[in-house]
């Protein structure tokens, strides 16, 4: 056996616990999770159905674990793991499967493929077999914390440059983004780009919300990769930077990834979490059904229908939320066929839409979307993740759907500062002076 796959094993073995390994096991090969993958959906062939997928892992895994399988490989098909299967299992695992675990939903044994394939990333990303641009994501989001000071003031420069547009925006010269801000109540943590900042900060400013803007993104490649260790790293400098301010809540951007690392798993890898984790999807619907945000729905004449993202509402249950929001926001809202937890996926997720050279391939994984939306008729297509917006809009111009993708928080912003310009439109009523 090889160093290399005796490294790839070993990582394998770390993850083996009940979970994986009932996921192993019970399989029954009755092929209904190849109609829930929008990947088989995409391309109807017995490779692309989840079953087809995890039997990449479950063949080396029965030659180590299945008594029969070590007298008698042939009978349960059972196989070594070889230096050459490691690319076939990387297409796999990163390139045809986005973890969205619709599969798992739809599996009457419970099968969890997601788990599988997350196992086999694991150890790829062991022996160097990730993709190269997932890994260097990643390894950029620990160099900035290595690196703070020297990112420090041109990343506050560049909140400068923003707050003035969230002062001509708001009306407010005295408006402002926090940063760094001790004692702060919420720790706003956004995405690389001013897209998932000064929405966020509009309603702040809109509801008075005592916030600061944390000083790194909430995205996670590390959990893409399924590299613990990497993901810790990339979580921790946001959970180190939450004690050092004393916030008492995380409020996370729209992300479907990072709320699964920070509302999920995270409270399990740090002994100290003293705080809430929430995205900013929970909060505006909260503030909505609360009246505290004068809205105008006229603002978003359109039709609008809405994509779940799969770790945001099938594998982290906001599935309502947005649906407040948007009931709240726009005229005309659309539910696509199916949705919530039954929503497929839009084929960009788990890392895909980061890789370039799957491009063509996310494209067509996407189709069975691509599909979902035509049918509901809608000009736009609101999103609650940031991969999810990238993906659909690439969908949207490969098949030239002319559809518009637009962020929740954007939505929300719109019907908001179109009520206030109504509110300030209208003339305070005159006091007659008595005589």
């Amino acid at each position: 056996m090889s160093e290399l796959i005796q490294q790839a094993l070993t990582t394998f073995e770390k993850s083996l616990d009940r979970r994986l390994l009932a996921s192993l096991e019970v399989c029954a090969r009755c092929g209904i999770c190849a109609e829930s993958c929008h990947v088989f959906a995409a391309e109807p062939e017995f490779r692309n159905a989840p079953a087809a997928k995890a039997e990449a892992v479950r063949r080396f895994y029965r030659r180590l674990h299945d008594p029969i399988g070590r007298l008698f490989p042939w009978w349960v098909g059972a196989k070594d793991l070889r230096e050459a299967d490691l690319e076939e299992l990387a297409e796999i695992a990163f390139g045809a499967c986005t973890l969205c675990r619709r599969c798992t939903m739809n599996c009457p044994m419970g099968v969890d493929t997601a788990l599988i394939m997350r196992a086999a990333r694991a150890m790829l990303t062991a022996v160097g077999k990730a993709p190269e641009m997932l890994v260097q994501l990643a390894d950029a989001a620990i160099a900035r914390e290595e690196n703070l000071e020297f990112f420090r003031e041109f990343y506050i420069d560049q909140i400068r440059e923003l707050e003035r547009e969230l002062q001509e925006q708001t009306g407010d010269p005295e408006a402002r983004i926090p940063v760094e801000k001790a004692g702060a109540e919420i720790l706003y943590v956004a995405l690389s780009g001013a897209h998932t900042i000064l929405p966020a900060a509009i309603l702040f400013h809109a509801v008075g919300a005592d916030w600061t803007l944390s000083m790194f993104e909430a995205a996670n490649y590390g959990y893409f990769l399924a590299d613990i260790q990497r993901a810790k790293a990339i979580a921790r400098r946001i959970v180190d930077e939450a004690r050092r301010l004393g916030v008492k809540e995380i409020i996370l951007a729209e992300c479907g990834h990072a709320y699964t690392v920070l509302r999920w798993e995270a409270p399990n890898w740090f002994d100290d979490f003293p705080f809430r984790v929430r995205s900013i999807i929970e909060v505006a619907a909260e503030w909505i059904q609360q009246g505290r945000l004068p809205l105008d729905p006229s603002a978003n004449p359109e039709p609008v229908t809405y994509h779940d993202s799969c770790n945001l509402g099938r594998n982290g249950g906001l599935l309502e939320e947005p649906r407040i929001i948007l009931r709240a926001v726009v005229q005309d809202f659309r539910e696509m066929t199916p949705n919530r937890a039954e929503n497929f996926c839009c084929g960009g997720g788990a890392g895909l839409v980061a890789v370039p050279e799957w491009y063509e391939k996310r494209m067509r994984a996407g189709h069975r979307k691509v599909e979902q939306i035509r049918r509901t008729g809608a000009q736009i297509v609101a999103a609650s993740c940031d991969n999810c917006r990238l993906q659909l809009g690439d969908l949207s111009d490969y098949y030239g759907m002319g559809v518009q993708v637009s962020g929740l928080m954007d939505l929300v912003v719109k019907a908001y500062l179109a009520a206030r310009r109504m509110e300030m439109a209208v003339p305070t009523a005159s006091v007659p002076v008595s005589a």
